[in-house]
């Protein structure tokens, strides 16, 4: 699953990125952490590397079940890529090979 939601925040996050930054979600990255936390309990639960080193980072409150997804720039600004409900934490393993599953 964290494969998979890091696969969808890249993909969403080149989508995204340039309507971020339009729309003014972005801000330094230790003010979006701060904010994250502060209001929505957030933590990080996993990050990825991106294009032109930009880090893309989830960020959830296992208690809320409230999720946020991140692109830091390499010039230390962040963009809200995409937010939601219900995040879970899961570890699957890969089926094995020649499986159709």
């Amino acid at each position: 699953m964290k494969l998979g939601l890091l696969s969808a925040g890249f993909i969403l996050g080149a989508a995204s990125l340039v309507e971020a930054q339009q729309l003014q979600h972005c801000a330094p990255r230790e003010k979006v952490v701060e904010r994250l936390a502060d209001k929505y309990g957030e933590t990080r639960q996993s990050m990825g590397l991106g294009s032109n080193n930009a880090v893309m980072e989830v960020f959830a409150s296992v208690e809320s079940g409230s999720w946020t997804i991140t692109v830091t720039m390499s010039n230390g600004i962040t963009c809200l890529v995409a937010s939601g409900q219900a995040f879970e934490e899961l570890a699957e393993v890969l089926p094995p090979k020649g499986d159709d599953a």
